[in-house]
């Protein structure tokens, strides 16, 4: 009964948000309370909540400040020549700017970290997005992809997990699944490339400085999708310092589209260009001390918006004027994990997700034993999509790896295959730092799920498929 609840509730929470009867926040809220209270646990929905918040309560301090801290770099104009880099490469051609962010999203996923990367990528794409009316989900879809392969190297999180999990050594799981996961970067890329093709035929030739971008932004998921975040009408106005135009939602109070093209206007008053170089080595220094873990990322990022902001706006108004200007993404993405962490703590506390591994389990035919890590990979994608990393590589990857080596498959061959639905997993509303990537871009998180999933899924298999053509899995 608890495997069908839960992936009942699952299913109810998907088939909410993605036809936008609710919003994420109320949806992770309210469907896991109802359930919560349908398996005959209600009374204990208080200590499941303070349980799921408790875990992810360090997430969401390092998400606060960190959107404090890349706000500040954004305001002081660290990312403006990268930006204007970019703007050199992709010449206001769609394709190169879907490929340059693919590329630019798997180059800033060395540093292991998911927020970091969709708030460096969203911050440097996003204006040019705008200004061509291109697709934001092609944008969030495309980063979250190759953040998903990414992940994958042994500081990201999940070959760490596999490797303690069996007890191996985590060199030993990431080197030889190089090959194959340079394939599935490479299936990203020629995807960024197919995707940018599309926009540019659905644009035409666009010139940033001559021409103006007259074809609405569209969402390139299917009819009825929303382009941006809000549910308001949308209208079209001149972009502040560019010859495009950006689509404005009405319905969101004057949200500040229009500001935040403005991080390609030269002559702000946000600049600090004196300080550029003292922004830059403490940009430096804080992704070297996340990679080096010399302190835990929520304390790093603290101290690392309180110097940001006292040394680029020693006055006191100034500091509170900055703070206020990234109010609200600070408090869209911190609500969300809170709301996520009443979805996983009724999962978790309720016994749901451990029902649901056992069952998938459970369902493998006798005869694929010898093939279990081909099963393994297979059921990577859906298990880590509606599962948290810790979920299935401490509590189902053991029991299958267990299951595999009665047929002689062995724990490497395991733990590689558990990595390939990493690709999908970014996308999970159970992530956090998905929120990030959808509440930066403006992008509901409806529109991204249904953009992103068939192509995450056909990357997970390309590396599948390419480690077993190797003899990697």
């Amino acid at each position: 009964m608890l495997t069908i609840l839960g992936f009942a509730m699952i299913a109810t929470f998907l088939a909410l948000i993605m036809t936008k009867k609710m919003s994420p926040i109320a949806a992770l809220v309210l469907i896991p309370a109802l359930f919560c209270v349908a398996v005959g646990k209600g009374a204990h929905l208080g200590d499941y909540v303070i349980d799921g918040v408790s875990s992810l309560a360090p997430t969401a301090a390092m998400l606060m400040f960190a959107i404090v801290y890349f706000g500040v770099m954004i305001d002081v104009g660290l990312f403006d020549p990268v930006v204007r880099g970019i703007l050199r490469f992709c010449k206001a051609d769609p394709m190169r700017v879907v490929v340059g962010t693919a590329v630019l999203a798997a180059i800033v996923s060395l540093d292991g970290d998911g927020s970091t990367t969709f708030m460096i990528t969203v911050s440097a794409m996003y204006p040019l997005y705008k200004r061509l009316g291109m697709s934001l989900v092609v944008m969030t879809g495309v980063a979250a992809m190759a953040n998903g392969v990414m992940n994958t190297v042994p500081w990201g999180g999940p070959t760490a997990r596999a490797a303690t999990a069996l007890k191996l050594d985590a060199a030993d799981i990431f080197v030889p699944m190089i090959p194959a996961l340079l394939v599935g970067l490479l299936g990203v890329l020629g995807l960024a490339y197919l995707l940018g093709l599309r926009e540019r035929r659905r644009l035409g030739a666009l010139r940033l400085d001559e021409e103006s971008v007259e074809t609405k932004e569209t969402v390139l998921v299917g009819a009825g999708a929303a382009a941006a975040a809000g549910g308001g009408g949308l209208e079209k106005r001149p972009v502040a310092g560019g010859g495009g135009t950006g689509d404005v939602d009405e319905g969101d109070g004057g949200d500040d589209d229009g500001d935040l093209l403005k991080g390609l206007d030269p002559n702000r008053p946000t600049l600090r260009p004196r300080l550029y170089w003292f922004n830059a080595l403490l940009t430096g220094t804080l992704i070297t001390a996340m990679i080096l873990e010399l302190l835990p990322i929520p304390v790093l990022f603290l101290l690392g918006a309180a110097l940001a902001l006292s040394v680029n706006y020693p006055r006191l108004p100034d500091q509170k004027a900055r703070i206020a200007a990234h109010a609200d993404n600070v408090l869209n993405v911190s609500g969300m994990v809170f709301a996520a962490a009443v979805f996983t703590g009724v999962l978790q506390g309720t016994g749901m997700v451990d029902h649901m591994a056992g069952w998938l389990v459970d369902t493998v035919p006798e005869g694929l034993g010898p093939h279990m890590a081909l099963v393994t990979g297979v059921l990577s994608l859906p298990l880590t999509y509606f599962m948290s990393n810790d979920g299935f590589y401490f509590g189902v990857l053991p029991v299958l790896a267990e299951a595999g080596a009665a047929h002689g498959v062995t724990p490497l061959e395991m733990a590689r295959a558990s990595l390939v639905g990493q690709p999908l997993h970014m996308s999970s509303p159970l992530v956090p730092a998905v929120y990030v990537l959808v509440g930066m871009a403006r992008v509901e998180f409806g529109d991204h799920t249904r953009f992103v999933v068939k192509w995450a899924a056909l990357t997970c298999l390309l590396i599948l498929a390419a480690g077993i053509l190797f003899g990697i899995i």
